[in-house]
């Protein structure tokens, strides 16, 4: 119990993370937010998960109470995807003190797969140079 106190919970419900997600200039039922919750269910490791969720809050660890807990600079913070204007050629970007996710309009899912696994393994890469 005590290492959950300090690490968190070790798996990573992604039921739990999209019943606690805000959208931005985005709904639920944009095609591109489908994709985005099938390709963290069906195509991520438990690995790239644990990367994912440090890319856009900061840790790899989910909060003991579940993703009703995130906090972000200025308390409680749920996560929330951002519709990303512009150039659709770009890679997702993350604002880990507001646990937000910028996600550009991306035309197919497979595009939205490769951008998002190539930023949060090229995010993952970098922190080990902090």
């Amino acid at each position: 119990e005590l290492e959950l106190l300090i690490a968190g919970l070790p798996t990573i419900d992604v039921e739990d993370l999209k019943r606690n997600t805000e959208y931005v200039n985005y709904s639920s039922q944009d095609p591109q937010i489908k994709w985005f919750w099938k390709c963290l269910e069906n195509d991520f490791t438990e690995d790239e998960m644990a990367w994912f969720l440090q890319f856009v809050t900061g840790s790899t660890q989910v909060p003991l109470e579940g993703f009703q807990a995130l906090t972000g600079m200025r308390g409680p913070q749920k996560f929330s995807i951002h519709k990303a204007p512009g150039d659709k050629t770009r890679l997702p970007s993350a604002h880990t003190c507001f646990n937000q996710l910028d996600l550009p309009d991306y035309d197919t899912e497979d595009v939205l797969k490769a951008k998002l696994k190539q930023a949060v393994c090229e995010a993952h890469e970098g922190f080990g140079f902090i």
